[in-house]
């Protein structure tokens, strides 16, 4: 396969997303913790203040500031920041776990937040589903009835959800573990029978609240190619919380930046790394080498008179690390093309620019 094929199919995919009506739309969402919390939102003073600054004028914390963002059909789609950031109060906001003060949540069409409690139930069973940092795994049951235990709750008969369950454990790659109790198993592995519980009832969008972040780096990697692997072959939609950027711009379609429960900036990785708004993203993307997550779409340039355009061509967004070789090893400019139409050229001196950058951690 190509070195660009999957950054290709990755482009489509978010073309092909933004093009469909979003799974989720989050309107001037708020949470604000507080006696007065409800006033907050209502109040144009109040909304102007930082979080510091509200807090010293009326003792509400906004844990979450007037947030909107929509989520595509099929996208991994990233919440990022530091820790108090918000981004784990928001997951929760999305399926009334916590109580949203303000704001929409639009989820197919529908506003959660008018939901009542039977409908909230019905979403949360069948719709939605959450994996935790902190496995909640029910340590009598075996890792079958563990897997099951949803489909449990929703009534369904002994034989059909044991199918299920096996089902789920195989596509996970816990096969042969089906009756190994959690304390057998390691913390990876823990993490794959909740990976499957929430699979297991077959949700439209799968929420992961920092799920890896308790594990060693090994078996963290592992499990972040894990979800890459189950995100290619079932085609969730995913919202994923993390506070590490190098596993945000892994996983993410596109990533939401957070700061005091406020939006900074959202976009793909390219967008953070090549377009820091701020300061502050800036400081986020400063460690990331620049070659590893820029395409070719960001360092083309257009052709010159004297350009010799009978050089090899690639896609836009090919990652420059993919397309350093044919680019080096080409004797004329690689022409940037897309449907057919030439968007620009790159030749050594573009490339080289980005590498270098990357190696100085520019």
């Amino acid at each position: 396969m190509p070195p660009d094929t999957k950054d290709q199919e990755r482009a489509a995919g978010l073309e092909a997303g933004a093009a469909a009506e979003p799974v989720i739309s989050v309107r001037h969402l708020w949470k604000v913790f507080g006696t007065k919390a409800a006033s907050v939102p209502e109040s144009p003073e109040l909304v102007a203040m930082t979080r510091k600054e509200l807090k010293e004028q009326t003792g509400c914390v906004a844990a979450v500031s007037d947030l909107s963002f929509d989520v595509a059909p099929g996208e991994v789609f990233v919440v990022m920041g530091l820790s108090g950031s918000g981004k784990s109060t928001l997951v929760r906001c999305l399926t009334r776990l916590i109580e949203p003060t303000a704001g929409e949540v639009i989820f197919q069409g529908e506003d959660i937040l008018h939901c009542n409690e039977k409908s909230l139930r019905e979403l949360r069973r069948h719709k939605i589903s959450m994996v935790f940092q902190h496995f909640g795994l029910l340590p009598h049951r075996r890792v079958i009835d563990n897997v099951s235990y949803g489909l449990e709750i929703r009534g369904t008969g002994k034989a059909e959800r044991m199918k299920r369950a096996a089902e789920v454990i195989e596509l996970v790659g816990l096969s042969g573990y089906e009756n190994s109790f959690p304390d057998q198993l390691s913390g990876g592995m823990q993490q794959r029978v909740g990976l499957a519980r929430a699979l297991a009832g077959n949700p439209d969008v799968l929420l992961f609240d920092e799920p890896f972040s308790a594990l060693d780096p090994l078996i963290r990697r592992d499990m972040q190619n894990e979800v890459i692997r189950l995100h290619h072959e079932v085609g969730k939609t995913m919202v994923f919380i993390t506070h590490d950027l190098a596993e945000a711009l892994k996983l993410g379609d596109r990533i939401l930046i957070m700061r005091d429960g406020r939006l900074v900036q959202i976009g793909t990785g390219a967008d953070l790394v090549g377009a820091p708004v701020d300061d502050y993203v800036r400081d986020f993307v400063s460690e990331i080498p620049k070659s590893h997550v820029l395409t070719l779409r960001w360092i083309m340039r257009d052709p010159r008179p004297d350009d010799d355009l009978g050089g090899p061509e690639l896609g836009p967004d090919v990652v420059v690390r993919n397309a350093a070789q044919a680019v080096l090893a080409a004797e004329k400019p690689v022409r940037v093309c897309q449907d057919g139409e030439l968007l620009g050229v790159v030749g050594d001196e573009e490339i080289l620019a980005v590498i270098a950058g990357s190696d100085s951690g520019a």
